[in-house]
């Protein structure tokens, strides 16, 4: 497999097209202005590819005034919108004539279209709409679709962290893919009106602002100022927007929403306009309307509007849902109570109209929350992004006449997977992978034609292809071996050609010492360089019960001491029944290597039976499936345990640190030189009592420090910057391979 060398540059050359007519105001064209606004203030030169022919320049003029942003003229005036299709093809077309370095997509149909064109896999950041948001909607077959979105793209924009984790859960390829983008809104403009308002003035003004539809309960909107006479308040409604829904199901639905905007008593209907537009209309008024069909109330996705609303210090009428309870509290006062009918929501609008204490509290809830998600944020998020994205060049590559050839083999590549992601998108560097099927069998005519073709070749476990690389090094070119605990038990090390590798990678002190009191190899070529942790993916929001909860991630072989976890876990229930031991892992018996030994399977047989029969312990042990969904199931842990006899580095902990959760290690040889002392514990009663006294009082703090800690030692970041290092010593003095 081979990587093309990308040029460094400054500014990233971004590619949107979203399924969105952006003649009409609705919240995918609310998006596709938002987007182009945050490309903008990244830093990049961005060009946007219109879906439909312009009727009006409301949305799209305010875009192509945009600094760095061109927009394309979709089909001509006589033709219709772009099918998916023919978009694919323009796409394509347009890349040709100017290569982009990311696509940016919305739209499940759109996305899975150009997938399967196969052109820009690796290049996509999709942002998927019309997708299945619960279990009882998520079939095979979506989640297979899902499955081949997640592998051709960079990343998946997810509104919240609920969508993240629900994604992760159901497509695992979508881990490590997914990334929170929540919606942004602009500030209001200078002398816009944002502070609380008296409501109990005469008429109350509602306001809502884009498409028409059932399920927005739009038609139902129109009846509220009927129902607020009828108890006495004096209202109207400012509908903005034009996208009148035509229903299949209900073929009227169209023409009787189209009558109530003309002739409802109290409706003022403004027609389409501008976001900016929209937003000073809505200034005007004193109360936004996010009230929605119940059968939304589910939905893992956030309302643009509540934002814009609240930005402007309008408090919204909102459905009561998880999603809302957490944005503004669970005290929120302007959800609509009872079943959520118009006569539910007029009764809590005219609750607020007589009580200016409700009237400003729900107002200050709704301003503070959209503080958080302004196209300042927004831009910042996609700045991070892009960065990691799209790194300098490394100082050891500037000068070179062509790029720096890095070969990678091993037959295991798991742990080298987002580093090598890193490594490729290195300004000045081309990448090639010689994937060994198995431990010990391999292609040597593709094995040699590598070590050929590299400067430096990389072999992940030092077994059979570091014996084989060892004995076919070209000279001028370098040789890196990264060991680990499997393979310093074994024979192999003994048979590599030391003198021809370069530098022996140990991802621990305690292992790179035992490397050299084992081997006798030179002290100079062995080097330590931690095992990377994603830190940005796994820092999310803890839920309500984390506290109370531990974590295990691997349980097998017998040496992780899941029976040790388990005394922990009595100690702490014999004190507290609320604690519970979550286990995410296979079982050994999923492993022939480990469950073929008798040690192995008398080991687990009295822990599993105490699990069984101990009162004390009686539902405490949850069994959580194996799967790459880590950060998600990091959400409801509180410490992470490591209670093994034996570890060349464990990952776990650092895992649960970067989440925020705390690590709890006994005192396994070499701990002390990665993880802090305060840490781990001397036997399983001195770590019951310490996570005993850190849920009482200091549990968030103390996650908190290790969160903090791992991002300084064990970041992807920082541990990417390590290994680009290696891999480019010396790039400007060796021999080079000749060209190919």
């Amino acid at each position: 497999m081979t990587t093309s060398h990308r040029a460094a540059h400054t500014a990233p050359n971004a590619l949107v097209y979203g399924d969105v007519d952006l003649n009409l105001l609705d919240g995918s064209a609310v998006w596709a202005q938002a987007m182009m606004q945050a490309l903008s203030l990244a830093g990049c030169r961005s060009r946007l590819l219109l879906k439909a022919p312009v009727r009006t320049g409301r949305l799209t003029d305010p875009i192509a005034a945009l600094p760095g942003v061109t927009v394309l003229q979709g089909p001509p005036p006589n033709q219709g919108p772009l099918s998916h299709r023919r978009a694919s093809g323009r796409l394509a077309r347009l890349d040709e004539e100017d290569p982009c370095d990311l696509l940016v997509l919305r739209g499940r149909r759109l996305v899975e279209r150009v997938v399967a064109d196969g052109r820009f896999d690796g290049r996509i950041w999709a942002y998927l709409t019309d997708i299945p948001q619960s279990a009882a909607g998520m079939t095979p077959a979506d989640a297979e679709a899902l499955g081949r979105i997640a592998r051709a793209a960079r990343h998946l924009l997810c509104q919240t962290e609920e969508m993240r984790c629900f994604l992760e859960t159901w497509v695992p390829d979508a881990c490590g893919k997914c990334v929170l983008y929540p919606p942004s809104v602009p500030e209001p403009e200078p002398g816009t009106a944002t502070g609380p308002r008296d409501a109990a003035g005469e008429p109350v003004r509602l306001v809502y602002t884009g498409k028409f539809a059932p399920q927005w309960n739009t038609l139902e909107m129109t009846r509220l100022p009927g129902e607020l006479a009828a108890r006495g308040v004096r209202a109207e409604l400012h509908a903005v927007g034009d996208k009148i829904h035509r229903v299949p199901d209900d073929p009227g639905y169209h023409d009787r929403m189209a009558w109530a905007l003309r002739t409802a008593p109290g409706v003022v209907h403004h027609g389409g306009m501008g976001r900016l537009d929209a937003m000073r209309t809505a200034a005007g008024c004193h109360i936004g309307l996010g009230w929605r069909h119940p059968e939304l109330d589910a939905s893992l996705e956030l309302s643009t509007k509540v934002l814009e609303f609240g930005m402007l210090g309008l408090p919204v009428l909102l459905n009561r849902t998880p999603a809302h309870e957490a944005l503004l509290g669970a005290d929120y006062p302007l959800f609509v109570p009872g079943r959520g009918l118009t006569a539910d929501a007029a009764g809590a609008v005219a609750g607020a109209v007589r009580s200016p204490e409700l009237y400003r509290t729900a107002a200050r809830r709704c301003r503070e929350a959209a503080s958080g998600f302004t196209l300042e944020r927004a831009a910042r998020r996609l700045r991070a992004l892009l960065d990691r994205a799209f790194p300098p060049e490394p100082a050891a590559l500037s000068g070179r006449d062509r790029p720096l050839r890095i070969g990678v083999a091993g037959h295991d590549l798991k742990f080298l997977d987002r580093l090598l992601d890193r490594i490729r998108a290195l300004p000045g560097v081309q990448v090639r992978v010689d994937a060994w099927p198995a431990l010990s069998r391999h292609d040597p005519r593709a094995s040699l034609e590598l070590a050929r073709w590299a400067d430096v070749v990389l072999v992940e476990w030092c077994g059979p292809a570091a014996v084989w690389y060892s004995r076919h090094k070209r000279p001028g070119s370098r040789l890196l071996v990264r060991l680990h605990r499997f393979e310093l038990y074994a024979d192999w090390p003994r048979q590599v050609d030391i003198d021809a590798v370069d530098q022996v990678i140990c991802v621990s002190p305690h292992y790179t010492a035992l490397a050299r009191e084992r081997t006798g190899w030179p002290a100079e070529k062995l080097v330590t360089v931690p095992n990377w942790v994603d830190a940005e993916q796994l820092d999310r929001p803890k839920t309500a019960d984390a506290r109370f909860r531990l974590g295990m991630i691997g349980i097998a072989p017998a040496r992780k001491r899941l029976d040790l976890g388990i005394e922990v876990l009595a100690a702490l229930r014999a004190r507290d029944p609320r604690w519970q031991l979550s286990v995410k892992s296979r079982m050994p018996w999923d492993y022939w290597w480990v469950w073929n030994k008798p040690e192995e399977r008398e080991s687990y047989a009295p822990v599993l039976r105490r699990i069984q029969r101990d009162p004390l312990l009686d539902g405490a042990v949850v069994f959580d499936e194996f799967g790459p969904d880590v950060g998600s199931w990091l959400r409801r842990i509180g410490f992470v345990l490591s209670v093994s006899d034996d570890e060349s580095f464990h990952l776990a902990p650092a895992e649960g640190m970067a989440s925020g959760a705390v690590p709890a290690l006994l005192p396994w040889p070499g701990a002390d030189a990665i993880y802090d002392r305060r840490w781990i514990h001397q036997s399983p009663d001195a770590m019951a009592g310490a996570i005993a006294a850190l849920a009482a009082d200091g549990w968030e703090e103390a996650g908190g420090l290790a969160r903090r800690q791992v991002r300084e030692s064990f970041s992807l970041d920082t541990v990417s910057a390590a290994w680009t290092e290696l891999l480019t010593a010396g790039a400007t003095d060796r021999a080079a391979a000749p060209v190919a």
